[in-house]
């Protein structure tokens, strides 16, 4: 149980709910088997899979869900094939070549048909919720999977206010200054070796597995290119990439946790398992979370962030 990714959020205003109303609240929407019909439906699934029917995991505090997302896949080419094949049929039997609203009939009929037997795919969101520090944070590096778990978590609760957590510098700024100018980087921080860069027409650069600090980087941002994805290596914590909307992907916790969890004795317990490991990475990405703010300059407060922030 460590994210690979955390999309924070700040929660506003009075969201107290005991664990036990919390539980109550997600079991009326947890999740079901797709009906025949259903293109796709989301609801709350145990976060230690399927031998477990804890819904909701609280530890010192901290409380884990998962939302489960599925949705059935039905190919544009097999549709395609089949209206195709429909529609030659229908032309030699009338003689006539189907319109463009016979047409459209044929494949709503044909979507609604092939619809049922359609594979199903589904995807877990881990939500980690911080009730004392008023945060949210989804493990997903996608904005809309964020908020379809925000949307989830919003119907279980009947009301929820939430912005994506903001800075009062623009990480796209200060990412681009740590490029520039060594001496501005934090103490704790130091260059991965991955980072994309874009220019005043949008069009962007990729560095992979590159020196950041070489010649083609610097060039690059001499020429007025900014840095809106930035691998970096937060000391005993994690490396990551930060992006320009503060979210942190790609994170690999450092080895001397893994290996803490790793030592920790669960007696085999798969669910002691995930909330030992829930707890270290919980208490490791608030720290690491409180550097990158700190190093943005602060939390911004409404009307002072870096850039505009939409409540969810």
């Amino acid at each position: 149980m460590f994210f690979r990714n955390a999309h924070p959020f700040r929660l506003h205003g009075d969201h107290s709910i005991s664990f036990e109303t919390l539980q109550d609240a997600v079991a009326e929407k947890c999740s079901r088997p797709l009906g025949g019909s259903e293109p796709t439906r989301m609801g709350w699934t145990a976060p230690a899979g399927r031998n477990s029917e804890i819904l909701v995991h609280e530890v010192q505090g901290q409380r884990l869900l998962t939302a489960l997302h599925q949705e059935r896949k039905l190919p544009g080419a097999v549709v395609k094939e089949e209206v195709e094949e429909r529609c030659a049929e229908l032309e030699r039997i009338t003689g006539q070549a189907p319109n463009r609203r016979q047409k459209q009939e044929i494949k709503e009929k044909v979507y609604e048909e092939l619809l049922p037997r359609a594979f199903v795919v589904s995807k877990r969101i881990d939500v980690w919720w911080d009730p004392a520090r008023n945060l949210i944070c989804i493990n997903t590096g996608s904005s809309k999977q964020a908020e379809s778990a925000l949307d989830l978590l919003r119907e279980t609760l009947g009301s929820l206010k939430v912005t994506p957590l903001a800075t009062k510098a623009l990480p796209v700024r200060r990412m681009t200054e740590w490029l520039n100018d060594a001496g501005t980087r934090p103490a704790w921080l130091a260059l991965g070796e991955k980072a994309t860069l874009q220019a005043r027409d949008e069009s962007a650069f990729v560095a992979k597995q590159a020196d950041l600090e070489g010649e083609e980087v610097q060039t690059m941002l001499a020429s007025g290119h900014q840095a809106t994805q930035l691998a970096i290596n937060a000391e005993s914590l994690a490396s990551l990439t930060l992006t320009d909307g503060f979210t942190l992907k790609g994170l690999k916790f450092d080895d001397a946790l893994i290996e803490e969890a790793n030592d920790m004795d669960d007696g085999g317990d798969a669910i002691g398992r995930l909330e030992t490991d829930f707890i270290l990475m919980t208490s490791a990405l608030n720290e690491l979370i409180d550097h990158l703010v700190d190093a943005l300059d602060g939390e911004a407060v409404a009307g002072e962030a870096g850039q505009d922030q939409a409540a969810a």
